[in-house]
């Protein structure tokens, strides 16, 4: 479930980045990944160690019939307790 919310973050993110910066036709998007703080509450026993291929499959399917239907999303495990996109291919 929280891989879903976090791959609706990295979509919004990507298309506000997509649109500040004039960006069409991203190939590839590296990303980092740490430990995800949920509800960004701050209190570290309710972080989750967000799955890699869950990811991936939720970014896939919020991207679907999008512009960023064919990106591929590159993800990195991190130290930290965050997420951040490190690189945008155009």
């Amino acid at each position: 479930m929280h891989d879903f919310i976090l791959a609706k973050e990295v979509i919004d993110e990507l298309g506000a980045i997509a649109k500040e910066k004039s960006l069409t036709k991203i190939k590839k998007v590296n990303l980092e990944i740490g430990l995800i703080s949920l509800a960004h509450d701050g209190h570290p026993e309710h972080t989750e160690d967000i799955s890699v291929e869950n990811l991936q499959f939720g970014l896939a399917s919020i991207a679907k019939n999008t512009e960023f239907e064919n990106v591929a999303f590159v993800i990195k495990k991190v130290a930290g307790d965050s997420w951040k996109i490190t690189d945008i291919e155009v």
